[in-house]
């Protein structure tokens, strides 16, 4: 018997022997009301091509759902859809071996593709088809599920600026070790490593162009050689906005954002996924912008474009990697007080600041507490949703 879903694996194989007997036939007629002579007077079917007596081709097709819910795959089990195809008459005395084999899983919708097969004591194929069965859950099954063994170590991309600093400091002070992945500024990215050991957190830098291939493969290799794998990932990493109408603007600007923040993201997400998808566990945080969702910004269309397509991009991998136990969510900062808008004149922030009905830019410290409880286990139901931190800017 199966006690869950991930334990049944495609090749599986359940049987059942079942020899048939008269009171078998008769307690079928009994039950369904169909007595076609042909199944229980021996006069009339020795007048018929067949000479004997033929059992009821849906008597030995019943035992299928015996398999079914009994041993593949067993409690919970859903017959959802069935075809087959009856090869040669079943006798009585015949002695049947019923089986079903595991041909292909659907993890989304926990349904599973099976062969079914009946054959004689000769050997000989009786019924064969094909049967789509879904698996159930129930409510106590799911308060009894062993917690998932998630690993407390994050990578964070573009993690030694002003919100990736925050967010790095925020999940060591959660218990996490971090890899603090930085592009061009070692020094920073050294600084504070050395402040996270400093204060008894495991933190390594490791740099890396997120737009060259291969760069996400080795980032994570290197959280996998220091801390044993990867639990929690945070794609950071932006290009600065750089701010320019139409007229002046080139795909290679837009391009750079497409690199960085989709590409980027996505090769990160592949990489580390095999190390999220062996524990049935994972938190994938991408960091997208108010600009998704608010009034546009004049000027930032290539940034806005990277952030709208990665916020797609979560949406997708949420509905995907559910049923493999990794979350995907996205947090939106609002107008942050980093040097990413350093260009921007102090009256703009102003006005801003004074439009957000809590009367204030957002902080890195605030996009960090969005991502730490993302990455919790208080958030493991959470998945496909932005968390905005715009201080009510923006509402929905």
């Amino acid at each position: 018997m199966f006690h869950d879903f991930n334990a049944i694996q495609v090749g599986d194989v359940r049987t059942l022997s079942k020899t048939i007997t008269t009171d078998d036939v008769r307690r079928f007629v009994e039950l369904t009301g169909d007595d076609n002579p042909l199944h229980v007077d021996p006069v009339y079917a020795e007048t018929t091509p067949f000479k004997d007596i033929v059992v009821h081709g849906m008597l030995g097709a019943s035992f299928l759902s015996t398999v079914i819910g009994t041993k593949l795959p067993g409690p919970g089990a859903l017959w959802v859809s069935q075809n087959m195809e009856f090869h040669r008459p079943v006798r009585l005395g015949d002695a049947l071996e019923i089986g079903c084999t595991v041909l292909k899983k659907h993890e989304r919708d926990r349904l599973l593709d099976l062969e079914t097969r009946i054959t004689n004591q000769n050997g000989d194929l009786v019924l064969s088809g094909r049967a789509k069965v879904k698996v159930l859950i129930t409510r106590q099954a799911a308060e009894a599920a062993p917690k998932s063994d998630r690993r407390r170590v994050a990578i964070v991309t573009g993690g030694s600026g002003g919100i990736g600093g925050a967010i790095s400091r925020r999940l060591a002070a959660e218990g996490h070790a971090v890899v603090v992945h930085y592009r061009g500024r070692r020094d920073r990215a050294e600084a504070l490593v050395r402040e996270l050991s400093a204060n008894g957190s495991r933190a390594i830098a490791v740099q890396g162009d997120l737009t060259v291939p291969g760069t996400a493969g080795s980032i994570v290799e290197a959280a996998i050689q220091a801390f044993g794998g990867v639990g929690v990932l945070v794609n950071n990493a932006a290009p600065a906005i750089d701010a320019k109408p139409i007229q002046v603007l080139g795909w290679t600007d837009m391009q750079k954002h497409l690199d960085v923040q989709v590409r980027g993201a996505f090769e990160m997400i592949k990489a580390c996924l095999p190390q999220m998808t062996e524990t049935r566990a994972g938190r994938i945080v991408n960091i997208t912008s108010q600009v998704v969702q608010g009034n546009p910004s004049v000027s930032w269309t290539s940034y806005a474009v990277g952030k709208s397509a990665l916020a797609t991009l979560s949406r997708y991998l949420a509905a995907e990697l559910g049923p493999s136990g990794v979350t995907v969510n996205c947090v939106a900062p609002g107008m942050t007080e980093t040097t990413l808008i350093g260009d921007i004149p102090e009256k703009v922030q102003m006005m801003v600041a004074r439009q957000t009905p809590l009367r204030r830019l957002s902080t890195p410290e605030d996009v960090a507490a969005a991502v730490a409880f993302l990455a919790s286990d208080s958030a493991g139901f959470v998945t496909g949703h932005t968390l905005a931190v715009n201080g009510g800017l923006t509402m929905s």
